[in-house]
């Protein structure tokens, strides 16, 4: 069971840092360039954003009781104030816990020397992901580790005052599920079941049957796995459940079929770039979206791992190789500034969204 721990538009960026990193996955340079929005480069820094990026090398049934598909335009939340520091990863996992956890601790500790107050990690982190989507037999799957169970103990610890977010595969009984979950240093904060389930990943894991977001010392998060945030009501639940902050985490790889050399081209690589932005921009919510990185199986992963701002910007990209997408930003600014003229919860019409209110052909 899952367990809820309660306790821009308009948006300019500072200047983004892309720091290349050596085969410890420390950095090893600086580089400055300008940032993507008005706000100036130099020592003064704007009130919403500042981003930068460093190249290195959970769907539960919630305990909340307020539904994910409230109608309300959104719930109302003890925001968080000032600047948050936030990083999505892009990186390689595979089936030996042991070493995904020397991965995982050591990108948390450069996530805290770099001062980020809130960092995801890919699904599937703690035990990799299916060596392919093709229904093969021969393919045991992950690990599967319960909730409330000693690895995710585990993750809390290494999280400490962080709020870290990981994916996972869940035992619950018989079942498993393709699961992602947020903790720190006090324990599980939320944790979310996948939905969504392409082609035949419904043969490794049962689905999830809700979105639902949760309170967090950083702010209210929603979280999603993969291929959820292809259906705009995924995202879009979570927002009208009050999320601030929108979590994807992805096992995302290239194209099956006529698959580019070269990532950066490949189409899955660009709807995976057009989902993170549409889901930010349609709901004026901060977007986190970490993914796997390298191979895996029969899998390429695209990477590119970003943190978008409500307006559909993209402050902080890893590309599709390794590394931490990093962006601070005024959460709650960064919603009233997006939301003041035009706001896409306030001004939806609900009421003609039904087959019966859609126009004729």
């Amino acid at each position: 069971m899952s367990t809820d721990r309660m306790g821009v538009d308009g948006m300019d960026t500072d200047r983004v840092a892309a720091r290349p990193t050596g085969a410890d996955g420390m950095s090893t340079d600086r580089a400055g360039v300008d940032g993507a929005g008005a706000g100036r480069v130099g020592a003064e820094r704007t009130d919403t954003a500042r981003t930068s990026v460093s190249r290195t090398s959970a769907d539960g049934i919630s305990t909340d009781s307020t539904s994910a598909h409230r109608t309300a335009m959104h719930r109302t939340a003890t925001h968080r104030t000032g600047p948050l520091r936030m990083a999505a990863v892009s990186a390689e996992f595979g089936r030996d816990l042991e070493e995904d956890f020397a991965v995982v601790e050591r990108l948390i500790k450069e996530a805290r020397a770099e001062g980020v107050g809130l960092l995801a990690l890919p699904e599937a982190c703690l035990g990799g992901y299916l060596l392919s989507l093709d229904d093969s037999a021969s393919d045991e799957g992950p690990p599967a580790l319960a909730l409330d169970g000693p690895e995710i103990r585990r993750l809390a610890a290494l999280a400490g005052e962080l709020t870290v977010i990981a994916g996972y595969c869940e035992a619950d009984g018989d079942a498993r599920y393709n699961s992602v979950v947020c903790v720190n240093g006090d324990g599980v904060l939320g944790n979310h079941r996948k939905v969504h389930q392409p082609l035949s990943e419904d043969v490794s894991y049962a689905s999830g049957d809700r979105f639902h977001a949760f309170d967090t010392p950083v702010g209210r998060i929603g979280m999603m796995i993969c291929y959820d945030k292809a259906f705009p009501e995924s995202a879009r639940a979570l927002a009208l459940d009050g999320a601030e902050i929108g979590v994807c985490v992805s096992a995302w790889p290239g194209a099956r079929t006529h698959a580019t050399t070269d990532l950066v081209n490949d189409r899955w690589k660009r709807r995976f770039d057009l989902f993170d932005r549409a889901r930010a921009l349609e709901n004026q919510i901060v977007w986190i979206s970490a993914n796997q990185a390298g191979t895996f199986g029969s899998l390429r992963f695209v990477g590119s791992a970003k943190v978008v701002d409500p307006g559909g910007e993209i402050l902080a990209d890893t590309g599709v190789g390794s590394g931490l997408a990093i962006a601070e930003v005024d959460v709650a600014q960064a919603l009233e500034t997006a939301r003041r003229s035009m706001g896409h919860l306030r001004d939806r019409r609900p009421e003609t969204y039904t087959h019966a209110g859609a126009v004729s052909p």
